[in-house]
């Protein structure tokens, strides 16, 4: 990517980018998890509290990445189809 391209130029940039967001949330989940199972209960439910609804906030950003990633899906497999079909039509035809 030069310095002038950003990370939704195009589709397949649009997608890269998703997938590297995906792998973020899960390390942050499993950060979170970690930090939830390592405190005592008694002692910071309020934390713990906000710990499970990071984990909730995460869970539902998470299904939302994943629609979109099969909507770019679906968007690069419709282009490739126009794409074939533009050059089926420009070539030339026998008879």
């Amino acid at each position: 990517m030069n310095a002038n391209e950003t990370p939704f130029d195009n589709v397949e940039s649009a997608h890269e980018y998703l997938r590297l967001l995906s792998e973020a949330m899960l390390e942050a989940r499993r950060d979170i998890e970690g930090d939830i199972a390592t405190q005592p209960g008694s002692q910071a439910p309020r934390r713990i509290e906000a710990l499970r609804l990071v984990l909730y906030k995460l869970d539902k950003l998470e299904q939302h990445i994943m629609a979109s990633r099969r909507v770019l899906n679906d968007l690069r497999m419709l282009r490739r189809l126009l794409l074939q079909e533009r050059s089926q039509d420009t070539e030339p035809r026998t008879k």
